[in-house]
């Protein structure tokens, strides 16, 4: 099939490559020229385990070409996916400026029936706002579906969750649109619902409001386990082998963010404050990982006692491992709040300092997690990378002004490190 991809950011490169992958012919469109340049020379601009190979691969065989020809993209392709930014606006609603630009310029092109896709995620009724958009503006009487079509990739395996996806959403109330998405996602083997668009749209803020309450959930019950002696591993162990609950999305840390649990669940409070509805459940998971941030901080703060002046080394600054993304990272607002008591900081990633530097200001950015722990007063471990699991723990100790390690991850072997002479600290332990 015939694909064009408006918008080739993190959701519409990735579907773009792996929807080549599979076969189909794809043009990727974007108005930012450099980027689209880059990519024309093999440049990736995101750090997706995976994507380089697959872009790389289908550039060769011709099923993958980039430009900035929305009018060309629109006109040889069947399939027209929107993969624009809808960034909250001031009062944290989605703003679909984009997305209505991208409406014009595909209503502008149209030259035949075209199925239109929203992949991006948006407000509840989106599908016919966009429908609107395209039929005030087109200039041709052709015609035309909507769908709504919700991406559900997680940063660090959005390849893998593309080509083998758990599910498969298709919001339309059109048999014909219903019938080329179904042909469009077959290869898939996955299974394919199709439901009405409002409903289709629901399910991608839903999931993600509902993930961010588990993961809220499991650091509150954390924080309980620290006040009684328990420990919370423990307790998402016994939580997760109920198969109602199940294991995925229950380890404690320093809060959720990324660009989308953090965006979707303010959208989705305010979306039911429109419609009369006071999300108070998801107002609380949103309170409990603001908590969670400074709670890391206070846990610091017991420690070392004032912060003023001591040294923390931070190993990890994207939100999650394998991936160079810092949007509404924990790690970047923890660092924020220990400047703000007078920390001095220096912290490694090993893929996030370049994004970091641009948002890190009086943060010394360091090329290994040795250079952080040098005459630190303490470790503080944000992000889980699995390289750090491979350190070379006496040489760390060695290091470190005093041997404290704060594993906000739970992530390290604490009875080794303990046994090494270091003072642990985990979460909910």
């Amino acid at each position: 099939m015939k694909i064009c991809i408006i918008g080739v950011g993190y959701v519409g490169l990735v579907t773009g490559a792996c929807l080549a992958e599979i076969g189909h012919d794809v043009i990727c469109v974007d108005i930012d020229s450099d980027k689209i340049s880059k990519l024309k020379t093999g440049i990736i601009p995101i750090y997706e385990p995976g994507l380089e190979e697959i872009v790389t691969r289908n550039q060769k065989t011709g099923r993958i070409i980039f430009s900035t020809d929305i009018m060309a993209g629109v006109q040889k392709s069947d399939i027209i996916f929107i993969t624009v930014g809808t960034p909250p606006d001031e009062t944290e609603a989605a703003d679909l400026s984009h997305v209505k630009a991208a409406a014009g310029e595909i209503a502008r092109a149209m030259n035949g029936y075209k199925v239109i896709i929203n992949k991006s995620t948006m407000p509840l009724g989106s599908t016919k706002v966009v429908q609107g958009m395209i039929e005030e503006s087109k200039i041709n009487l052709h015609h035309f579906d909507v769908v709504s079509n919700p991406e559900f990739l997680r940063e660090g395996s959005a390849v893998e969750d593309f080509l083998h996806p758990d599910r498969i959403i298709v919001g339309t109330g059109s048999q014909k649109a219903a019938e080329v998405m179904t042909e469009l996602y077959l290869p898939f083997n996955a299974p394919i619902l199709i439901m009405d668009p409002v409903s289709a749209e629901m399910v991608k803020y839903a999931s993600n409001a509902f993930l961010a309450t588990k993961i809220s959930f499991i650091n509150a019950i954390a924080n309980i386990c620290e006040k009684v002696g328990g420990d919370v591993r423990q307790v998402a162990l016994g939580m997760g082998y109920d198969k109602r609950i199940g294991f995925e999305f229950l380890n404690a840390g320093p809060g959720w963010g990324g660009s989308c649990l953090p965006k979707d669940c303010k959208a989705l409070v305010k979306m039911a404050e429109n419609y009369g509805y006071d999300f108070q459940l998801l107002k609380g998971t949103i309170q409990i990982n603001e908590n969670q941030k400074r709670f890391i901080v206070t846990k610091v703060q017991e420690l070392l006692g004032d912060l003023k002046g001591k040294d923390i080394g931070i190993l990890g600054l994207s939100f999650k491992p394998n991936t160079d993304d810092i949007r509404d990272s924990p790690a970047i607002d923890i660092i924020h709040h220990l400047r703000a008591e007078g920390a001095l900081i220096k912290a490694y990633d090993p893929v996030a300092v370049d994004n970091a530097r641009r948002t890190l200001k009086g943060v010394k950015l360091v090329h290994d997690a040795y250079e952080a722990a040098k005459d630190s007063d303490i470790l503080l471990l944000l992000t889980e990378w699995d390289q750090f699991k491979q350190l070379d723990f006496k040489r760390v100790k060695s290091l470190l002004r005093k041997p404290i390690l704060f594993d906000t991850r739970n992530f390290l072997d604490a009875n080794a490190l303990r046994n090494l002479g270091f003072i642990h600290k985990g979460v909910g332990r």
